[in-house]
């Protein structure tokens, strides 16, 4: 997997699980994971930090998310999507490619298209410690075949471990927290790369 895919792979990843969380008394998986939803799904937008540690990748950066948009930074590449075009910058390069995201390719890459990915045939259960709860999750012949989900007392995701391919990836979060982002936070502005070469694929 590419650079650019593992980033939108993450993204997407840390969207899903974060649309996942909520409850009084003892909640269970569903409940937990759909208040943790809840706090990244706020139509105004989230922002959270994120590193990422795994076979051939150890990565920090920051992910925006509004309803279908959402912009993923790293030290090497920034990724926009307003729900309709897709920019990545690379800044080794100093290249932007633009495109339109088939439907196929938004199942793969788009975090909007993961919100629900919990309630999609996968087997849940869930142990609590010290007010943290850790959720596992299988799916029998998913591209994602299992994760383990952390999310502490106050249904805020903490990290995700995921199985893909055999091998296992970590994404921790940080910071996470509700943000009013405007919608040209999610699209490419070419005034702050006047230098950049820019590659329309559409």
């Amino acid at each position: 997997m590419n650079l650019k895919l593992r980033i939108l792979f993450i993204a997407a990843i840390i969207t899903t699980v974060a649309t996942s969380m909520f409850a009084g008394g003892r909640p269970d998986a569903n409940t937990v994971l759909d208040k943790a939803t809840r706090k990244i799904s706020v139509s105004t937008g989230a922002q959270m930090n994120f590193t990422i540690s795994g076979p051939r990748i150890n990565q920090s950066g920051t992910l925006m998310v509004k309803g279908r948009k959402f912009c993923a930074t790293t030290p090497i590449a920034t990724i926009w999507y307003d729900g309709k075009t897709q920019w990545t910058y690379n800044k080794q390069n100093d290249e932007v490619n633009i495109a339109t995201p088939t439907a196929s390719d938004q199942q793969s890459m788009n975090p909007y298209h993961f919100l629900n990915l919990y309630k999609q045939g996968y087997t849940k259960s869930m142990t609590t410690k010290s007010g943290t709860y850790m959720i596992h999750l299988v799916g029998k012949g998913k591209k994602i075949s299992e994760m383990y989900v952390t999310i502490d007392k106050y249904y805020n995701l903490k990290q995700i471990k995921v199985k893909q391919n055999g091998g296992w990836m970590t994404i921790t979060v940080s910071y996470l927290r509700n943000k009013h982002l405007a919608d040209s936070a999610f699209r490419f502005n070419s005034k702050d790369y006047p230098k950049a070469e820019i590659i329309d694929l559409r």
